[in-house]
């Protein structure tokens, strides 16, 4: 009997396992440094002169965003993968993804609201950016709630509606230049400040380490979940055989 995870190749986990655990340990002792670095950077980059000390929320706020965006790709290829080739790794990459996206989604609208309060005056503007910044993160929660309340059906149901996010993706990015806007244009990271760049980028690097780190976690995660599942079933054919 083949469990509706996938199939999973007999002695090919632990070997598996030793590698990636490998990877995530180098990768974790990076992403310390980084943590220790990348702070004080961001303190000795220069002090925006019109929002003051609270523009240091973009060195977090645009990192987040761009692995928002990222993981919403990465889920919605894992999902073409799944319903076009029935790839189940391919499944699993989406729902690992689509958590991501729903995890560095809240730190996008729980630091952009800290951010404006100083700059707009207010914690919420319905203009273009915010509102389908919004409605990206609400596409993604409901990726993971088709996934589990759905039925059967639930999976594939969740894997199309991964597509419509990501196409909502560019419109996102796109819609402070195509709409009026009080969010900032697309152009405040190639016109930023010399002196600001190199805590940017650092913190963008150290975000997308962070980023990487907890999809190749996630991603092993489903698939101890399969191997269980293929498991559990010969288990159960054993244990059923005359």
């Amino acid at each position: 009997m083949r469990s509706p995870m996938g199939s999973v190749e007999r002695g090919s986990i632990a070997p598996r396992a030793r590698s990636v655990g490998g990877g995530l340990t180098f990768a974790l002792l990076a992403g310390l440094a980084g943590f220790l670095l990348v702070p004080s950077l961001i303190l000795r980059a220069p002090i925006e002169p019109v929002m003051g000390f609270v523009q240091k929320i973009f060195y977090f706020h645009v990192p987040c965003a761009i692995m928002l965006f990222l993981s919403t790709f990465t889920c919605a290829g894992g999902s073409v993968a799944y319903l076009f080739k029935g790839s189940e790794k391919g499944d699993r990459l989406a729902v690992s993804a689509a958590e991501l996206s729903v995890l560095f989604g809240a730190c996008v609208l729980v630091s952009g609201p800290l951010w404006g309060r100083k700059a707009w005056g207010v914690w919420w503007q319905w203009d273009a950016r915010l509102t389908s910044s919004l409605l990206l993160v609400l596409m993604m929660i409901g990726y993971l709630i088709a996934r589990r309340y759905a039925g059967p059906a639930g999976r594939k149901l969740a894997a199309a509606l991964s597509l419509f996010a990501a196409v909502n993706v560019p419109l996102v990015y796109k819609s402070v230049d195509i709409w009026r806007t009080v969010h900032p244009q697309t152009t405040v990271v190639p016109k930023l400040d010399p002196q600001m760049r190199p805590a940017f980028w650092s913190a963008f690097a150290l975000m997308a380490l962070v980023w990487g780190v907890l999809l190749a976690a996630r991603y092993r995660l489903e698939n101890a979940r399969a191997a269980l599942a293929v498991a559990e079933l010969e288990l159960d054919d054993l244990l059923e055989a005359p």
